[in-house]
């Protein structure tokens, strides 16, 4: 028996900004996905994964018994077909920040819960904010603290705009096109983390006034510009912006950077060739890089992959109206 596929996400524009109320942009990412399947095999990955499945059920048994009015889950179903093997297949990395236990969550939602809200109905804003509650608690059980939208971009699998954490909506994004004048890439640094310390890393940070400040006056201004750009199909506008967050990211939330990319990245942004921001603060994982001409890019990219050795995961072209 196998499941329906769910996919990774990327979260364009607002880590960790949005835990502190800044524009959050984040789209689906089918380079990986992931399904629940119950087949009989015995590897050790399969194994492990039954394993955690074991754990997360115990979790869900207590979520439902503290907050009964929040999601009910068939938990005898749940419960047997972990106990007949069921693990999670999936193609996603674990700490590249592209939504591995989102996906999870989603899986285990959308087989499980019982008056579930499906992708069928009009997803008003309050349905939205529904999910995204619910899926914040389960998936509290990997990171410690959820805001839910990987497990909501997973379970939807359509671009989900945060403008605050309550409220949120559906929404369109550049047509992508080979043509297109305006390039997102995602390099993979080779480098694992693993989400929940990050976290508690900002959290503490969250503590002193001038990470504060320094959060409000630059971080999140940044962002939610850059957010409103891409929407808005403002390439010029987003380039410049996007200078500004990387700017700030660099100097203010990064403390492992690998330094060949580092180095590199440093002289492309001071010729405002090449603009890098990351979905991963602290420990990278994924690089995501904007840039304005597709063809020349990819030159770029092409000799920064040899110098560092680092491969190029994908690659999404857009259309911006505004060039």
């Amino acid at each position: 028996m196998k499941g329906p596929l769910f996919y990774s996400k990327i979260l364009l524009f607002g880590e960790y900004g949005i835990i502190k109320d800044s524009k959050g942009l984040s789209i689906p990412y089918n380079f990986y996905n992931g399904a629940l399947k119950s087949d009989g095999n015995s590897s050790d990955e399969a194994i492990k994964s039954n394993q955690n499945l074991g754990r997360f059920v115990s979790y869900l048994e207590q979520l439902q018994t503290e907050q009964p009015e929040l999601v009910a889950f068939d938990l005898a179903a749940l419960q047997k077909d972990v106990a007949s093997g069921m693990y999670f297949d999936s193609s996603i990395p674990q700490g590249y920040g592209v939504g591995s236990s989102g996906a999870l969550v989603a899986a285990i939602y959308d087989k499980y819960a019982q008056n579930k809200i499906t992708v069928l109905e009009n997803l008003t804003r309050e349905k939205l904010l529904q999910l995204k509650t619910i899926f914040g608690q389960m998936e509290s059980f990997f990171h410690g603290k959820s805001s839910g939208l990987d497990p909501l971009n997973s379970y939807l699998s359509i671009p989900i705009l945060i403008n605050s954490k309550d409220n949120i909506e559906a929404t369109g994004i550049p047509t992508q096109s080979l043509t297109g004048k305006g390039a997102v890439f995602l390099l993979d640094s080779g480098i694992v983390g693993e989400t929940a310390p990050m976290v508690n890393i900002f959290m503490e940070n969250l503590k002193d006034q001038g990470f504060r400040t320094m959060l409000k006056t630059q971080f999140i201004k940044h962002t939610d510009a850059c957010v409103e750009n891409f929407l808005g199909g403002d390439m010029k506008s987003l380039f410049e912006n996007t200078k500004k967050l990387s700017k700030s990211s660099f100097e203010q939330l990064q403390t492992d950077d690998p330094r060949a990319v580092s180095r590199h990245l440093a002289k492309r942004n001071r010729h405002q060739r090449l603009l890098l921001k990351t979905l991963w603060f602290w420990r990278w994982r994924l690089y995501l890089r904007i840039y304005r001409r597709p063809r020349k890019s990819q030159n770029i990219f092409e000799r920064l992959q040899i110098r560092s050795r680092l491969p190029i995961l994908t690659a999404f072209y857009f259309k911006f109206y505004k060039c």
